[in-house]
């Protein structure tokens, strides 16, 4: 259990998450209320890290259901194993005849095989999938729906019933309520707009592309083998990419992705030619290539034009003792 946000931020560091004040409240409350957290932003910020290394610092077990289109009750919660039922109905095919003998019509005989029903439709024939599984876990878990805006409206009423009470309930079994509460954590690449009544019963939590500054920290904690100036040039750089209109923003992963990539070529500094090879790490749209190799070409474009400018200013003037060598961004 986290008794502070500080011990949120402090036992998060030591799973290599960096996070902010804003983030380790958000956690820290969401534990203490028992209440699940919505976790909204762009694809490849950090929220399906964020569940999985919270479970890890609370030593839960994750129990993650990935949402997708079409995902229904049966692949989420639970299904009947039908060939054990049958092998059952097969060992036990003497008792099965037994309890018939004497039906004097079919009717009868209906309603006697209608009277074993509880036998085969019981918890020994259920196959629990991960929301059951959560719910029936004799110790406590973390339960991560991730990208709950691909699956349909329906599926999403569907979970109010565990958000808000923590409880399912099976037709023929009736209502199960949690062993243990479960931490949840649902994750929203914001693809649609949920319904008020799921975020009513959530935390909300908006986790955006990082600062400068928080991402260099994430930078130094995963990558830490690569050069402090090249860093800064490779998240000035991304922070400048963003910025443009591209049809997939690259992401925190894809930072990482670049600087490891980098580190592979033996990469110095990013220089032109560096960058336009290695854009493909970053950019998955042959149009967003294209666009940044514009942009880039601009920006270097503009920056020799600055250049020239202060060269002729500073003909009169000493150079510098020694000039501190820059990326191509500066």
């Amino acid at each position: 259990m986290f008794d502070s946000v500080d011990r949120v931020v402090i036992e998060l560091g030591n799973q290599g998450y960096v996070c902010d004040q804003r983030i380790a409240t958000v956690v820290f409350l969401a534990q203490k209320l028992g209440k699940p957290v919505l976790i909204e932003g762009p694809a490849g910020v950090g929220k399906t890290e964020l569940a999985k290394v919270v479970a890890t610092a609370l030593d839960r077990k994750l129990i993650r259901l990935q949402c997708y289109e079409g995902l229904d009750e049966a692949k989420s919660l639970y299904e009947w194993e039908y060939s054990k039922q049958l092998l059952y109905t097969q060992l036990l095919k003497d008792h099965v005849s037994e309890a018939m003998a004497g039906a004097k019509n079919l009717a009868e005989a209906a309603d006697r095989v209608a009277a074993q029903e509880s036998v085969f439709f019981s918890e020994r024939f259920i196959v629990a999938r991960p929301l059951m599984q959560a719910i029936t876990s004799e110790v406590p878990v973390l339960l991560l729906i991730d990208e709950v805006d691909k699956s349909d409206p329906e599926f999403e009423a569907f979970l109010l019933e565990i958000l808000s009470d923590f409880q399912v309930t099976v037709p023929e079994l009736g209502t199960i309520k949690a062993v243990q509460i479960p931490l949840v954590m649902l994750t929203s690449n914001d693809a649609r707009e949920l319904s008020d009544a799921l975020k009513r019963r959530c935390l909300h939590l908006w986790i955006d592309y990082p600062s400068e500054e928080l991402e260099l920290r994430i930078l130094d904690q995963k990558v830490p083998e690569i050069d402090k100036r090249l860093a800064q040039d490779l998240v000035s750089l991304m922070h400048k990419i963003r910025n443009l209109d591209l049809k997939k923003v690259p992401s925190i992963s894809e930072t990482l992705d670049w600087a490891r990539a980098l580190l592979a070529l033996n990469a110095s500094e990013l220089d032109e030619k560096m960058v336009t090879d290695t854009l493909n790490v970053i950019l998955k749209y042959e149009g967003d290539i294209n666009k940044t190799q514009k942009a880039l070409s601009k920006l270097l474009s503009e920056k020799a034009a600055k250049a020239a400018g202060s060269d002729a200013q500073t003909v009169e003037s000493p150079a510098p003792a020694s000039p501190q060598k820059k990326g191509v961004l500066h």
